[in-house]
C-alpha cells in the first residue's frame, strides 16, 4: 500500500519545497499571491 508512503514522505517534502521556494521568491522581492497557486482555477 502506497498510502504510508504518500502521508509520510511525498506530501510533506512537496509542502516543504512549496514553502521554501515562496519564501525565496518573497525574499528576491516576487510579488506572490494566492492566484499564483491557484492557476487557472
Amino acid at each position: 500500500d502506497g498510502l504510508p508512503f504518500i502521508q509520510r514522505w511525498a506530501l510533506p517534502n512537496f509542502y516543504f519545497h512549496v514553502t521554501t521556494t515562496y519564501a525565496l521568491l518573497r525574499e528576491a522581492g516576487v510579488e506572490v499571491g494566492k492566484q499564483d497557486f491557484l492557476g487557472g482555477v
